[in-house]
């Protein structure tokens, strides 16, 4: 579909609900329990990281102690019931490199972070008990379930995988490798940097402008002689545009740089700060 054509989608912005019982602040996406779908983001309280990574931080590559890091990891995958050494994390550069994810590769990027997946933004499986992870701190998690043929897809997208079109990319794979149809997906955008926040320079706004088209004044707005973008309506689009429903679209009510004591911020904290993480497995 001409995505100048496409009809403006308008998701259900949705409450974060905390998990309960749990020893970090942890949020689930509830409604994909009875599926057999344990999805859940981390917010930023209840781990032994110091300083800007304070306190549950879950990411090896910003400067962290690994030990911490590791005790963090550890903390989670008791209150997610996800054990933390069989992780599936993907390196994460912004790009739109997707990688069919299954039980051998249980533990990529768990105890160290060079051993994830290599130049990958986005990940799918269909094999119960492998659960993929990636963190972020302003980006959008983009969390994608086909409930037809029980396969879960996570996305990593910031201004270029936005761009880029990589929960797009994502949606394409589940498609090809599982026989997936995009209009039966369940979408769920997380915790991410809202439009009120997101200040961002021209380079993006032709770059938008190149891969979305005239659909692209949709999520872009000028203040005071400066660019905001809508990341998460821009994702929105492009999910639209490739198939997906747009009311089987929900998206996280937590701006991450208004939110910085909740959720980890690039952005708020100026450069130097942890990620939270996002977790998707089936049962």
């Amino acid at each position: 579909m001409d995505p100048g054509t496409a009809p403006a989608p308008s998701p259900p912005r949705t409450a974060l609900f905390p998990a309960t019982d749990s020893q970090v602040e942890l949020y689930q996406v509830a409604e994909w329990a009875s599926f057999g779908v344990r999805a859940f983001f981390t917010g930023r309280r209840g781990g032994v990281s110091a300083g800007p990574y304070s306190s549950l931080n879950l990411a090896y590559h910003v400067g962290d102690d690994e030990v911490a890091v590791r005790e963090n990891r550890r903390r989670v995958g008791e209150d997610t019931g996800f054990p933390w050494e069989t992780w599936v994390s993907a390196g994460q550069v912004h790009g739109r490199q997707v990688a069919v994810v299954g039980a051998k590769d249980q533990g990529r990027g768990a105890v160290t972070h060079s051993t994830a997946l290599p130049q990958t933004d986005g990940m799918v499986t269909n094999a119960p008990g492998v659960v993929l992870a990636a963190y972020f701190a302003d980006c959008v998690p983009v969390l994608i379930f086909d409930p037809e043929n029980r396969v879960i897809g996570l996305a990593h997208a910031g201004w270029r995988g936005t761009v880029l079109k990589t929960p797009q990319a994502v949606l394409e794979v589940m498609c090809r490798s599982f026989g997936t149809r995009a209009e039966s997906c369940q979408v769920c955008l997380g915790p991410h940097i809202g439009p009120c926040c997101y200040q961002v320079g021209e380079e993006v706004r032709t770059a938008g402008e190149q891969a979305f088209g005239p659909a692209w004044g949709q999520v872009w707005r000028y203040r005071e002689g400066k660019g905001y973008l809508d990341l998460a309506g821009a994702n929105v689009l492009a999910l639209a545009e490739a198939g997906v429903v747009p009311g089987n679209i929900q998206v996280a009510d937590a701006c991450t740089s208004c939110h910085h004591q909740a959720f980890f911020s690039y952005r708020a904290a100026g450069g130097v700060t942890g990620r939270f993480a996002t977790l998707i497995g089936l049962a």
